[in-house]
């Protein structure tokens, strides 16, 4: 933990909603005039793309569990730790970049499915954001959530998060549905040992909860849409935050536990906002004492 050097971690598993929490943070960032040193959780990765699906298929040929992007085998949670702990003490740490398309990749005249070398981040930051799989992952002596300031889980129920990743992958990869309901079963171990128990280390979690039926995620037809969804949102230190201005700002939300408000799943983006804000201002604050 630094008060000189935040950090900042959304965590949650693809489609899950961690976009719109970065979004949010960037609203905050411009607004309040802050430099962030942002980081992607898949520059993490220890395997690049081919190398992903060379491992998977000798895994699968051996007919042993294969490496998934939740677990250890194929990302460096040793890394993420350093970075954290790095930067929390001095304003920087090694980061890189994975290189997602060709797009991206051709600034670097790298191949896509890549990463870009390992580089220091400028001195000069405001603090650090961290956006990703792992952002309170734990895994032995390897504890990255000790080291985040500001922990944000970001997670749906897992049937709607599984209609989500159905939906994006055979829409925007072209992958077929039966193959995208193997690899959730592939990595589901590294889902429940290494993705849920972050969300109990969190500071604050966005659960989306769709009020229409996704018993059988695997023959939905389209995801329900925000005005069809609550967002549950769970404080770890209710004595901190003032649920009587948020039950004002946000129309339509309400309490259902001493340290849990409940919004209006079309709200989403600006209840994070109301909520996180005044989080940053007082991180803001606490590092200009500590200078």
């Amino acid at each position: 933990m630094s008060k000189k050097h935040p950090v900042i971690a959304v965590t949650g598993s693809s489609g899950a909603g961690t976009t719109t929490v970065k979004r949010a943070f960037e609203h905050i960032f411009r607004r309040e005039n802050l430099n962030p040193a942002i980081v992607e959780g898949d520059s993490f990765h220890s395997l690049d793309r081919t190398a992903f699906k060379e491992a998977v298929a000798k895994a699968e040929k051996a007919k042993t569990r294969a490496p998934s992007h939740f677990g250890p085998e194929a990302n460096h949670f040793d890394k993420i730790e350093e970075l954290f702990k790095t930067y929390g003490e001095t304003g920087s740490g090694k980061r890189r970049f994975y290189l997602h398309n060709d797009e991206e990749a051709a600034p670097y005249k790298q191949a896509a499915g890549t990463f870009t070398p390992w580089k220091a981040i400028p001195k000069g930051s405001d603090l650090l954001f961290y956006e990703g799989l792992h952002g309170g992952v734990v895994n032995g002596k390897v504890d990255v959530s000790k080291y985040a300031d500001l922990l944000i889980g970001v997670v749906p129920i897992v049937n709607l998060e599984w209609i989500q990743k159905i939906h994006r992958d055979c829409a925007e990869r072209g992958y077929s549905a039966e193959a995208v309901t193997d690899t959730i079963l592939r990595r589901m171990h590294d889902y429940v040992h290494y993705i849920t128990p972050q969300f109990s280390r969190s500071h604050v979690n966005f659960q989306r909860v769709p009020t229409v039926d996704t018993s059988n995620p695997f023959i939905a037809r389209d995801i329900p849409t925000p005005d069809e969804s609550f967002i549950v949102i769970r404080f770890k230190d209710a004595k901190k935050v003032d649920f009587p201005y948020m039950l004002n700002m946000i129309n339509g939300s309400f309490m259902s536990r001493p340290n849990t408000i409940v919004v209006p799943g079309a709200k989403m983006g600006f209840a994070m906002e109301v909520i996180l804000t005044p989080l940053i201002h007082e991180m803001i604050l606490n590092k200009k004492k500590a200078k």
